[in-house]
């Protein structure tokens, strides 16, 4: 998901898991984040020859639309259908919507369904009690022979904007994402890396746990 515009109001991470309270959010008329693409992102899938990509939990669909401009065909999913909903209408307006697609699905039961993917990517998934170990294994499953795999999140940080003890529980260090790696997927960068960002007139130095991994070439 691309950064939010304003911090969330202080809830609970397990409800700010689940789909109902994110077609509530996604049903109304204002955008909910930037459009921009994550910068880890930009960053790290610029390196890469452009193949199918799959991005999960892709929200409004910037990451989506940006990997298309770049020449990747792209996968958005997400466990959202306003949300789908919302990221077709911005590819279509972007003009992209013959290198989209969109897929429904809830990232605690992911599974690849026969499908792989060169770049397989999710940006500020957080389910609480150390879930996205279990997510990033479940995407491993997706990467295709020599694909890429880049997983991003919030690292733990007492003085991220709008933080609660639910909140921070639910982030992670790069580090402990990697228990979820499979057989044959390798980390290739395992890094916190410093952001700035402006939320409400303010600037905020965060840090993006970023992992990036590839998997074996068949």
């Amino acid at each position: 998901m691309a950064e939010h515009q304003h911090a969330p109001a202080e809830e609970d991470s397990r409800a700010m898991f689940e789909p109902a309270a994110w077609e509530e959010r996604y049903a109304g008329a204002e955008q909910i984040w930037s459009g921009r693409p994550n910068a880890q992102l930009v960053a790290e899938a610029s390196r890469l020859t452009p193949g199918r990509a799959l991005d999960l939990g892709c929200g409004e669909g910037g990451d989506v639309i940006w990997l298309a401009q770049q020449g990747w065909h792209a996968t958005g999913a997400d466990f959202s259908a306003n949300g789908l909903a919302r990221a077709a209408r911005h590819a279509a307006e972007a003009a992209v919507s013959d290198r989209t697609d969109w897929w429904q699905v809830d990232a605690r039961t992911f599974t690849a369904e026969g499908r792989t993917f060169d770049l397989v990517t999710t940006h500020f998934l957080h389910p609480p009690d150390g879930g996205m170990v279990d997510v990033v294994r479940r995407l491993c499953g997706a990467v295709a022979p020599g694909g890429h795999l880049l997983v991003v999140g919030h690292a733990p940080d007492e003085s991220f904007p709008g933080i609660t003890e639910s909140r921070r529980r639910a982030m992670f260090t790069a580090g402990e994402l990697l228990p979820g790696l499979t057989e044959g997927v390798e980390p290739l960068l395992v890094e916190q890396r410093p952001r700035t960002t402006t939320r409400d007139g303010v600037t905020h130095h965060l840090h993006d746990s970023t992992l990036l991994a590839r998997r074996t070439p068949a």
